[in-house]
């Protein structure tokens, strides 16, 4: 596979359909499984308070992943990604009800760089909080 978006008909600034990402207890339950990654923090309500946290919190590499498929939906290929960094700001609160919380996404061209890539920048926040930083990524395009 291959990314479906050819490098010649993007410009700096093109926005990505930007996305949102529900995030239940369930949902990181599922995660931790998946990841090998049982840090009670993720789970264990009483916990994460004891050690200063508001509440339950979604796992920072999950809340990476989530904010990566607004890229790679986009590119049509995970594969295109070259290069894909962010820094963790703030902790995505997940509470115990039906809702839980959301992370939205959105992305934007930010650069045009050499050999048919791009820089994406992306924003990702819940609840009104930016939870993560310097989110970008390098990907290659047809």
């Amino acid at each position: 596979m291959t990314a479906k978006i050819a490098y010649d008909a993007i410009e700096v600034g093109t926005e990505l359909p930007a996305q949102t990402f529900p995030v239940t207890r369930a949902t990181l339950v599922k995660y931790a499984g998946a990841s090998g990654d049982f840090n009670p923090i993720h789970w264990n309500e009483k916990f994460a308070k004891e050690v200063g946290l508001p509440d339950v919190i979604a796992h920072g590499m999950f809340t990476m992943a989530e904010a990566i498929r607004v890229v790679t939906d986009w590119v049509g290929d995970p594969g295109a990604v070259v290069e894909y960094g962010v820094r963790f700001t703030k902790p995505v609160v997940v509470p115990n009800d039906d809702q839980g919380a959301l992370i939205e996404v959105s992305a934007k061209v930010a650069a045009k760089l050499d050999d048919n890539t791009v820089r994406v920048d992306l924003t990702a926040t819940s609840a009104g909080q930016k939870v993560l930083g310097m989110s970008r990524a390098v990907v290659r395009l047809a």
